[in-house]
């Protein structure tokens, strides 16, 4: 419990420094900024993956799947990279609710920083229940397994034009009906006076969808890592690290997007692994490493083909 409460101390504290240091001022967040935060954070869960081994060595934690140091680290890492990789379509879908709101660039990071609070919570309750399931009911573990193989199904055969459209969501709606809307930007203010009532402004409506939306994206991505352990404290540190992670991401790769347009493959071959392998458990045994390898080069050979594919032509200087 020592160690759950540090690591909540922990994150709670990068998520102060992050607000009330680093980005006191709202400002437009540039690309060599959003690389240099999007290195920290991996660097920074790398480098946990070395206390998840501490950790587990000296069984300062909980260890109810009875694993080895090198086992525990090596399915952080693995969880880490598949919330990762999972987190680009939210990343999509973020860069969408901000077009629709019109949110400007220098409150975007405002938005999601809050939204990152109420994601751990979200999180939080959704692998509580995830691992309790599983471990109650074994055969849930067939019925994780067959939704993220449906999800790959129709993450291949989805069409570009079934966008999302904010404004027509289910959650945009909802919003509208409980909180009256106001349709200009006031600040970094989420809330504004109109004739003595209290009005949400576009911002707040973006931060409400994007939690909405992370709710439903967690549907894909807590059971995906579960496939690959069903230790708590493993799903839940690499889920965060992944959400914490996310807010840089998103500024390092949003205007660049269209660039990577075959990692979309690479989600599916994951998806797919980790479905078939939730379903595969008791006749199949996959080494950690293959799991991590699989993972690991399927996104490099995403971003690969993407970067290839995609880079513009050049003209011949020679006619």
């Amino acid at each position: 419990m020592i160690v759950w409460s540090c690591f909540i101390v922990a994150i709670l504290l990068f998520l102060a420094l992050d607000l009330g240091v680093f980005n006191k001022t709202p400002h437009v967040i540039s690309t060599k900024e959003a690389s240099k935060w999007t290195a920290i954070w991996v660097s920074i869960s790398f480098v946990f993956s070395g206390v998840i081994y501490w950790l587990y060595d000296n069984a300062y934690i909980a260890n109810p799947d009875g694993l080895k140091p090198t086992v525990a680290a090596m399915k952080f890492i693995t969880g880490y990279l598949i919330e990762l990789s999972l987190s680009v379509d939210n990343i999509f879908v973020i860069a969408i609710i901000f077009a629709a709101f019109k949110i400007p660039k220098k409150y975007q990071h405002r938005v999601l920083f809050w939204g990152i609070l109420g994601a751990i919570i979200f999180r939080g309750l959704m692998i509580y229940f995830g691992v309790m399931l599983i471990n109650k009911f074994a055969w849930t573990t067939y019925i994780f397994g067959l939704f993220l193989l449906y999800t790959a199904i129709n993450m291949l055969f989805s069409k570009d034009e079934d966008q999302f459209d904010p404004k027509k969501s289910f959650a945009f709606r909802m919003i509208k009906k409980v909180i009256p809307i106001t349709n200009t930007i006031e600040g970094e203010h989420f809330f504004v006076k109109r004739k003595h009532i209290n009005a949400a402004t576009p911002l707040f409506v973006a931060l409400l969808v994007i939690e909405v939306m992370d709710v439903i994206f967690a549907l894909d991505s807590v059971p995906a890592i579960l496939a690959i352990t069903s230790d708590p404290f493993l799903v839940f540190s690499s889920n965060i690290f992944a959400i914490l992670g996310l807010r840089s991401m998103y500024f390092f790769l949003a205007n660049m997007l269209e660039k990577f347009s075959y990692l979309e493959y690479s989600l599916i071959a994951i998806l797919s692994f980790v479905g078939l392998k939730m379903l595969l458990h008791d006749f199949i045994e996959i080494p950690e490493w293959a799991s991590l390898g699989f993972i690991a080069l399927s996104l490099v050979i995403g971003i690969v083909i993407s970067l290839v594919k995609n880079k513009p032509a050049t003209i011949d200087e020679s006619e």
